[in-house]
């Protein structure tokens, strides 16, 4: 198993920028003395209480410079809103100057506001993600880019720097609906799931996700992640308390965000279908999810989080846990307590239990 750390970039309590990113970073370089094994970004755009960071590329090439064995994950590249080309170069830079410490995390988006903003039709998703995937995969591994796709026309093209290494066990899709978990399995690419449901819904997607792959494939899958929203405090009561506020506030946040109560705006639109029950359900459940939301996340003291994790193993079988401690405008003192209690105490259990390697 792996543990990383993710990086959201919400800002609802409005710091100013520098102010913001200045903790953010500070925070994110904790992960490597805390023993860590990676370190994931995300892409959003125009909405800062939910999530500023454009250009995750970037982000991971600053983390790069002052780390030496985390990995760096893109999480992930939001494909229709980037060109291929661009993303092929990026990524290939990165990996130079990380020595190679580079996962290529792709999604396919969900925000309706980003889409319009960016001029580009939502209903056009899942194609243009399909084609910039194939292409930009092709590039990583073979060192030239073309395609003759509609979204996506290019002529053969090099990538130099090319890529410290290949990226066929490196590239994970940022997958939530069964559509485009079966289309990662499709293609040969292992999944991160944002953690929202109760574990044996989890558990059944994970087993569909891996026999699609190993059919597809002719191999065993590699294993999914699941990113959770974290808090560890030692004071129980606390704890709860506080998770609970700021897990609200996420949640509320999320569905703001992504419209995730409005089962019209995804009934008719074209492969996002699967989410109009979703959003049938939140729209019902408005005084209910919160709590329902709260029960799913990874919070806890360290001995109830040490249990947790252990009993996701046994229920999903192996996976990588992604843990989020800063969210929702939590503090950053407190998200620092947090990570470091969970880094401290919760980290060298998992190694003893015989979860996780230790780290080098």
């Amino acid at each position: 198993m792996k543990i990383t750390y993710q990086m959201f970039f919400a800002n609802p309590a409005r710091l100013p920028d520098d102010e913001f990113y200045r903790k953010e970073m500070d925070l994110a370089l904790l992960a490597e003395p805390l023993g860590f094994d990676g370190i994931w970004c995300v892409e959003h755009h125009f909405d800062g209480d939910y999530g500023m960071a454009p250009d995750n590329v970037v982000i991971l090439s600053y983390l790069a410079a002052l780390t030496r064995k985390v990995t760096l994950t893109t999480g992930g590249v939001i494909l229709p809103w980037n060109d291929p080309l661009r993303v092929a170069e990026k990524i290939a830079v990165l990996d130079q100057l990380s020595g190679g410490r580079v996962q290529l995390g792709i999604g396919r988006g969900l925000a309706k506001v980003e889409y319009q903003l960016f001029g580009i039709d939502m209903a056009t998703s899942r194609e243009r993600f399909d084609e910039a995937a194939s292409m930009i995969l092709s590039a990583l591994s073979r060192g030239v880019i073309s395609g003759d796709g509609p979204f996506y026309p290019q002529a053969e093209a090099p990538i130099r720097p090319r890529p410290r290494g290949d990226f066929t066990d490196r590239a994970v899709c940022i997958a939530v609906s069964p559509d485009s978990q079966a289309q990662a399995a499709d293609m040969g690419l292992a999944i991160a799931v944002l953690n929202q449901l109760p574990l044996e819904q989890h558990q059944r997607g994970f087993q569909r996700y891996r026999a699609r792959f190993e059919e597809a494939n002719g191999r065993p899958a590699p294993p999914p992640t699941l990113s959770d929203q974290v808090y560890c405090s030692e004071d129980e009561e606390e704890c709860v308390e506080t998770a609970r506020k700021y897990l609200a506030i996420h949640l509320d946040l999320a569905i703001k965000h992504y419209r995730l109560d409005d089962a019209e705006h995804f009934r008719n639109l074209k492969g996002y279908e699967s989410y109009a029950g979703a959003a049938k359900y939140m729209a019902a459940a408005a005084d209910s999810r919160s709590e329902g939301y709260f029960q799913v996340q990874l919070t806890g003291t360290p001995d109830q989080i040490v249990e947790r994790i252990q009993q996701r193993r046994e229920l999903l079988g192996e996976y990588h846990q992604n843990c989020g401690f800063s969210f929702a405008g939590l503090p950053h003192d407190k998200a620092e307590r947090s990570m470091r209690l969970f880094g401290e105490e919760v980290l060298p259990r998992l190694e003893k239990l015989g979860l996780r390697e230790p780290r080098s």
